[in-house]
């Protein structure tokens, strides 16, 4: 999203972290911008029952936490690596004087925000529809529709049944059931574990 040398020239640092290792925790306050390099992360959150619900997952080139440098509210979720990641991350302060000097990225970051807000509501009015079908098709969707492949069954959903589920409040059961009946009604093709959109 940023340029990795923009970045850099203004003081941010490469951090490792171990598949399953805790970036931020909920309730920490923000104080860096994170910048995947490599890698996935996840957003998640628990309800009272210990069921996970995962907000979002960012992958290399994807920033996140960034939208509440701008307040003084705290994290309303954990970000985890989900596999070994790299990450550039840059102080709030660097960040925010980044921006107030370079107009064209402070329009890339609320490009940035308004395609996350955007999905927010997609998701957020998919998910209460009663068919699953609807809300897995959403999902899908919305990630395909970033990729450049457009072709029917040319997107690899980036996802296995357990995050679609953990994304869309669905039970993973119920997730490989729905995902099975796509594939009868020919809008996914599955390919071993391997989903195709």
């Amino acid at each position: 999203m940023i340029d990795e040398n923009l970045l850099l020239k203004n003081g941010a640092l490469y951090e490792e972290y171990s598949a399953k290792e805790l970036i931020y925790h909920v309730g920490d306050r923000p104080r860096y911008y994170f910048q995947v390099m490599r890698g996935t992360v996840e957003l998640n959150n628990y309800h009272e029952d210990g069921k996970e619900f995962t907000l979002n997952i960012i992958s290399q080139g994807q920033s996140f936490g960034e939208s509440l440098l701008f307040s003084d509210k705290r994290y309303p979720t954990n970000a985890i690596a989900k596999t070994d990641c790299r990450v550039l991350k840059l102080a709030r302060p660097d960040f925010l004087k980044m921006l107030s000097e370079n107009n064209k990225l402070m329009f890339v970051i609320f490009q940035y925000l308004s395609d996350r807000l955007f999905y927010k509501y997609v998701m957020l009015f998919n998910n209460s529809a009663l068919d699953p079908i609807i809300k897995i098709k959403s999902l899908m969707d919305y990630y395909k529709e970033s990729s450049l492949k457009k072709k029917k069954y040319s997107y690899e959903v980036p996802f296995t049944r357990q995050q679609i589920a953990n994304l869309t409040g669905l039970r993973v059961e119920t997730v490989i059931r729905t995902v099975k009946r796509m594939e009868q009604e020919n809008m996914v093709k599955i390919d071993g574990r391997q989903i195709l959109y």
